[in-house]
């Protein structure tokens, strides 16, 4: 397939030059920022830094010790290797000032007999030269407010810091005749200060500071510059999510080719954006989270039209400096994503029960045996309907229920979790309603459409008063009942590293296999890992892996922490269960 012209496609072909001139900006960014870190806490390097800082030498582009020039330098470094167009044009500013100002010092007998000047005059004029080869490189773009709020956070910090820089002096000066200096020339000693750890005390008469106060101050301009740096650089602000036509034209995809991806569905979920091919037939919905545009599942709509969905979703992902990342998609769908550069990596397996293979025969289905016939004798039973069917109050109960459940936990699920319940838009929904044997609904699931014979599990509720193994005779009695429905597929949750739980268990398991199990039994006690694989496997399901998908393995924390948030794991708790609880007797 070929590519779209101009597309910034990961992995694709580059001018040899300015991918050098790119890789060497960057890595010299870096080496600079470890450089001016070891330097403000090695006394030694320190020393020998500000030597060259001082007097007749001069140092390189942006190499001084401290804490504020390494953090500078370090998030230059960041922005760099994002190909943020801003950076490159403040770093292209910068070192060519450096440059002008230095090559004129040399001009200088004073400056010019020293070997190292020249060194340092060579090497800004390499990274300047590595700027310009490179410069195609860098073509992100930024969000078009980011100046005036840069400008504002620098503005107010840089006031605010130096009064307290001033303060922080004018305590801890220990100079026997601190009466020599007045508060200007204390306000511009901590303003140095704040820029770099080099200067010397000598130069300010009637100021000594201890050493930590330096380094406090310093820090201080460290925290500031890094939110200076971020409105300068953040990326573009999430672009509009879909909209009522762009719903109608999904749905329509999803009426021809749902039946490919048991988490196409999901794709309607109001908080993702679309971008389709050239042609209509196919899209990508995404996610921007932290500067990464997070895609879910495969691309739904024609196979053949994906490629250009995917060209046009990279290109807009490398214009606007968003890092590029799939979660979930199919073995098809990840083979199509990795020929566009993309590197994959198996995440895990998701459950899915054909229902005509499925048997509660044999000793393997035992434990489920028995839960469905315990809670079939303790008098619950199980009522199944799609959303159209549902009366609107017994729809609002389930719903508020559903809330109440949750227990004051953030609503979490992005990738294979609708996040709405009792839309009249998802009438083709099926929920299913388990009561006790007095009538009060005690759990419930949801499940969504997957193409014309499948369901997919979107919600999972149950009342934690009620008895254990409500689900498992839930799903038994939808598998008996899904010939009403037309079912003749489930798709059930997704077990992360299912195969290491698996394998790690097996006779003749390695020990790094058997250590990376014990790793996952262990976090699984503040997240369900092992038990969600457990859950799955008790059904005796056919395993789908699912798979990761990320340009540059530097990338994957970021993408991570991404995941994270969008699935809803590090977002601020929501309301207390008593209150919910409160909230729903109030409306009923």
């Amino acid at each position: 397939m070929r590519r779209g012209r101009g597309s910034p496609q990961p992995g694709g072909d580059r001018g040899t030059w300015s991918r050098r001139g790119y890789v060497s900006v960057v890595w010299y960014l870096r080496v600079i920022a470890c450089l001016n870190l070891l330097g403000a806490v090695w006394v030694t390097l320190g020393n020998d830094i500000r030597r060259h800082n001082d007097d007749e030498f001069f140092t390189p582009y942006l190499l001084t010790a401290g804490f504020f020039s390494g953090v500078l330098s370090a998030f230059l470094a960041i922005t760099m290797r994002r190909r943020k167009r801003a950076a490159w044009i403040l770093n292209l500013v910068l070192s060519g000032l450096t440059l002008v100002l230095t090559a004129a010092a040399l001009g200088l007998p004073v400056y010019r007999q020293h070997l190292r000047n020249w060194i340092a005059v060579l090497l800004t004029a390499l990274f300047v030269a590595a700027m310009l080869v490179g410069r195609r490189e860098f073509r992100a773009k930024g969000d078009r407010s980011n100046p005036k709020l840069a400008a504002a956070v620098g503005a107010v910090g840089l006031v605010g810091g130096s009064l307290i820089a001033a303060t922080m002096v004018t305590v801890s000066n220990t100079n026997p005749h601190p009466g020599r200096s007045d508060f200007l020339e204390r306000w511009h000693y901590g303003v140095l200060r704040m820029l770099s750890l080099a200067y010397d005390d000598i130069h300010f008469e009637g100021i000594t500071t201890p050493g930590w106060a330096k380094v406090l101050i310093n820090l201080m301009s460290t925290a500031l510059i890094l939110l200076v740096l971020y409105a300068a650089f953040r990326s573009r602000r999430p672009v509009d999510p879909q909209n009522e036509d762009d719903q109608r034209e999904v749905r329509a995809l999803l009426e021809r080719h749902g039946d490919r991806d048991s988490l196409g569905y999901f794709a309607l979920r109001r908080d993702k954006s679309v971008i389709w091919s050239p042609s209509g037939k196919s899209a990508v919905t995404y996610r921007v989270v932290g500067g990464v545009s997070l895609a879910s599942g495969d691309p739904i709509g024609d196979p053949e039209a994906w490629p250009g969905a995917i060209d046009r979703w990279l290109a807009q992902a490398g214009e606007h400096g968003w890092t590029p990342s799939v979660i979930g998609a199919s073995e098809e769908g990840g083979t199509i994503y990795a020929r566009h550069g993309l590197n994959a990596l198996e995440l895990g397996d998701e459950a899915v029960v054909d229902i005509g293979e499925f048997t509660t025969e044999g000793r393997a289905m035992r434990s489920v045996r028995q839960a469905y016939n315990r809670v079939e004798r303790a008098g619950y039973t199980v009522r199944i309907s799609r959303f159209e069917d549902m009366p609107p109050d017994e729809m609002a109960e389930m719903t508020a229920l559903a809330d109440d459940w949750r227990g004051g936990a953030t609503e979490r699920g992005f990738s294979m979790a609708l996040g709405r319940l009792g839309d009249p838009q998802d009438g083709r929904c099926v929920m299913l309603v388990c009561r006790d044997a007095a009538g009060r609904a005690r759990a419930l699931l949801s499940f969504v459409p997957w193409g014309t014979d499948g369901l997919s599990l979107d919600l999972m509720r149950r009342d934690r008063d009620s008895d254990n193994g409500l689900f498992e005779f839930m799903v038994l009695e939808l598998i008996r009942r899904a010939g009403d429905f037309g079912v003749t597929q489930l798709s059930l949750n997704f077990a992360m590293f299912r195969a290491v739980f698996e394998r790690g268990s097996r006779l003749g398991a390695g020990p790094v296999l058997r250590l990376w199990r014990s790793l996952l039994i262990f976090f699984s006690r503040w997240w369900q890992i092992e038990s969600l694989y457990r859950a799955n496997a008790k059904y005796r399901p056919i395993w789908e892996p699912r798979f990761l998908l990320y340009a540059q393995s530097t990338d994957l924390p970021r993408i991570a922490l991404a995941s994270a948030r969008a699935e809803g794991f590090l977002e601020a708790p929501g309301l207390p269960k008593w209150l919910h609880r409160r909230r729903l007797e109030t409306r009923r």
